[in-house]
């Protein structure tokens, strides 16, 4: 009976899946859906579900490729994906609701729950953690600076106690917006101090059993089996290989779905029956965050504020492994696309927004011209800088906040980083004392000119600190 569940599709079909378009959607028909996703829709490759609501209905919903190279699972509407920081927004609608309980109060300090957390110059609040404003560093990132691979299962002590390592923040809270998955990951950690319940459990009581979400989850255990999963993959020159993951912190991330479960969460941005109902806790969820200046971050409750060809958005992506989602919401026109995928590198956005481009072509607006004028620029010619003495750089560094040691040496006359059992990283030099890939690193020197330590820039990570050990 277990392979009629696939076959029977595929020969009633002659693809993996079934689909269904309302009626108001006879053109677009399938096909040209389908042109869109051709390239993924194969039993020999990973794929996507795709989900597009529009007034209450899923008006397509489809599956392209495989769940399981190694089974010949085909995805369907009811694979279960992992979402990425999709997830952020069923973490936000926690916070609302404990809220709306009078168990929490967002403009509350981190400390009032996390109590052993550090203090800071400034003042920390969960609005900042919920809005990306706090400039607390990224953990996936400081996880990841520290020689570790974060796919990799660890405990949840070993990342906050590395996030509270931390010495400072990158920027003064409420100052910038910088995306921290810190934040939401501790986000969590409060979720579970207030209500007594795990996120996994909080989520499944207020949020997935009411919408019966039934395929949903917060995976907080790498060892739960998961019925009907997509499994992640990455392309190679001969095919496809496994991305293995064992990541199972939540917050951050860790909601597994559906598309057809998905629909059920869209459905509720419409008519909310979660916590007390009406559309009060919609209208907070969709409430952009300020600046300290009053300027808007464009960033609400895990819901991105946007625009598309002079249409107005609303959602969120997602990235992990080979996962990668997207979730956007034309609430204008009561139309919404989800993609969720199983290929590293697959472009969710972008492939979503053609599919737009098919539902919503009379209500669009003109194409905007990108500039690609600094496309295949030198910009300041920092390929041609040389350094002639790379040996005054070499030797070991330690960072405290990470608690991990750098190695520079000089192969093939170039310099790089070795850390932990990892490759080396090749660095290229930028400037006097700065080098460049894929990090930032600025050697610092004591008044006699001898370098005693640097400084490394990574993006969500701002000025880590490192002293020259030897």
């Amino acid at each position: 009976m277990q392979i009629l569940r696939y076959v029977l599709p595929l020969l009633l079909l002659g693809h993996f899946t079934n689909y269904t378009i309302a009626q108001k959607y006879e053109h677009p028909n399938a096909s040209e859906i389908d042109i869109i996703f051709q390239e993924w829709d194969k039993p020999t490759s990973p794929g996507l579900a795709l989900g597009v609501f529009h007034d209450g209905k899923i008006v397509f919903s489809k599956g392209y490729g495989s769940a399981d190279l190694e089974h010949d699972v085909p995805i369907t509407p009811s694979t279960v994906f992992y979402t990425g920081s999709v997830s952020k927004q069923f973490v936000t609608m926690c916070i609302l609701l404990l809220e709306e309980e009078g168990l929490l109060d967002l403009d509350a300090e981190i400390q009032t729950y996390l109590p052993d957390f550090p203090r800071y110059e400034h003042p920390l609040t969960i609005r900042n953690f919920v809005h990306h404003t706090s400039g607390v560093r990224d953990y996936l990132t400081l996880w990841n600076l520290a020689g570790n691979d974060f796919l990799d299962a660890a405990p949840e002590e070993a990342f906050y106690e590395m996030i509270k390592r931390q010495k400072e923040l990158n920027f003064t809270p409420g100052e910038r917006y910088l995306y921290s998955n810190s934040c939401y990951f501790m986000l969590s950690m409060i979720i579970e101090k207030v209500s007594g319940k795990s996120l996994k459990d909080y989520a499944q009581e207020n949020i997935l059993g009411p919408l019966n979400m039934s395929n949903s989850h917060f995976h907080d255990d790498h060892t739960h089996i998961i019925k009907d999963r997509a499994f992640s993959y990455r392309s190679t020159e001969d095919g496809y290989e496994n991305i293995i993951m064992r990541f199972d912190q939540v917050g951050s991330g860790g909601l597994y779905s559906t598309i057809e479960d998905l629909f059920k969460w869209d459905q509720n941005f419409y008519k909310n029956t979660l916590g007390k109902g009406g559309p009060q806790l919609i209208d907070k969820m969709e409430e952009e965050g300020l600046l300290n200046n009053g300027e808007s971050t464009n960033y609400a409750f895990a819901l991105r504020h946007g625009d598309y060809r002079g249409l107005k958005t609303i959602g969120h992506t997602g990235s992990l492994a080979g996962y990668r989602a997207v979730m956007t919401r034309f609430p204008d026109q009561n139309l919404t696309v989800a993609i969720l995928s199983n290929i590293m590198g697959f472009q969710t956005s972008a492939k979503a927004m053609e599919v737009v481009d098919i539902f919503l072509k009379d209500d669009l607006g003109p194409v905007e011209k990108e500039d690609n004028q600094s496309i295949g620029s030198t910009g300041s010619g920092t390929e041609a800088f040389i350094v002639s003495d790379l040996s005054q750089y070499t030797g070991t560094y330690y960072s405290k906040e990470l608690n991990t040691r750098y190695h520079f040496e000089i192969e093939n006359d170039t310099l790089q980083i070795k850390v932990k059992y990892n490759s080396p990283i090749k660095l290229r030099p930028t400037a006097k004392d700065r080098f460049r890939r894929i990090v930032e690193i600025r050697f610092v020197r004591d008044n006699d000119g001898n370098i005693t330590g640097f400084i490394l820039d990574a993006g969500r990570v701002q000025n880590l600190k490192f002293e020259k050990i030897n």
